[in-house]
């Protein structure tokens, strides 16, 4: 058995990386996944995977009607949402001086918007059954956990569009959780430090993503990469899974009295993600 036995989650970005780990672990607790990805093929190879049952919604969530699509694929597959992580996201990096409208737009969307959407067009589905519940007198704990970054939450050089962005859904999670609590929906973030994704692997000319058609670096510097695991109390960088442990903390039955909090999962780091 367990702890999520009979849930239903949603885990954007969740083909690889972060996302991934966090749906497995998930599926692994007992849980319905929703797996996600720009790249559908990708998704349904992902979803394959799971020994747990999975759907799937392959697409780019910061397009018009993809929320709604998104939180269709739940409710098609099987009636409800208990749990609804916002993961997705990559980074387009440039000097303040050299930032385009473009890359900054992007930032928002995928960080911002497309998260403040995708709750939105949860909300009846979440809110609604809290009614009932409560008229019931019983309690049922439904979980929102976004993700954020201590380059939002404590600024990176390079990084204005993903900082604005990711601090950002730092104030979308608490505001969402002063209106939801009273529907006993736990509305949480994490703020990852330096973990080892494609987005902090080595900014190589492999390490790209292809969005609208448009080919994206990702990665850091290798020296930056270097500094990093030094301003890192624990000595290294976290695993993906190690970040898929906080995010269960805030999905499971342990946090129901966490709400509008931002858990840093960092290794003591107190620097932005990696200056």
């Amino acid at each position: 058995m367990g702890v999520l036995d009979g849930k239903v989650a949603i885990v954007t970005g969740s083909a690889q990386g972060i996302g991934l780990a966090t749906a497995k672990l998930l599926s692994e607790q007992g849980a319905n996944v929703v797996i996600n990805d720009l790249d559908a093929d990708k998704a349904a190879e992902s979803a394959a995977t799971f020994a747990g049952e999975t759907a799937v919604f392959g697409g780019d969530i910061t397009k018009e009607g993809s929320a709604e699509g998104l939180i269709d694929t739940a409710i098609n597959a099987w009636g409800k949402i208990d749990i609804i992580v916002n993961n997705a996201g990559y980074t387009l990096d440039a000097p303040v001086h050299k930032m385009s409208d473009d890359w900054f737009q992007k930032m928002l969307d995928i960080h911002v918007i497309a998260p403040f959407r995708i709750i939105r067009a949860a909300a009846p589905h979440l809110r609604e059954p809290a009614k009932a519940e409560k008229e019931q007198g019983i309690e049922v704990f439904r979980k929102v956990v976004n993700v954020s970054s201590i380059s939002g939450t404590m600024g990176n050089a390079g990084q204005a569009n993903y900082s604005a962005g990711k601090n950002a859904v730092v104030g979308l999670t608490k505001t969402v959780a002063k209106e939801w609590g009273q529907f006993k929906v736990n509305v949480n973030a994490v703020a990852f430090g330096y973990i080892e994704t494609r987005l902090t692997a080595s900014k190589v000319d492999d390490n790209v993503m292809e969005i609208d058609g448009e080919k994206v670096q990702l990665g850091i510097p290798d020296q930056m990469r270097g500094m990093a695991s030094m301003l890192i109390p624990i000595g290294r960088p976290g695993t993906p899974e190690e970040a898929a442990g906080g995010v269960f903390f805030l999905c499971s039955p342990w946090s129901n009295y966490v709400h509008g909090q931002v858990l840093n999962i960092t290794g003591g780091q107190f620097t932005g993600m990696t200056t």
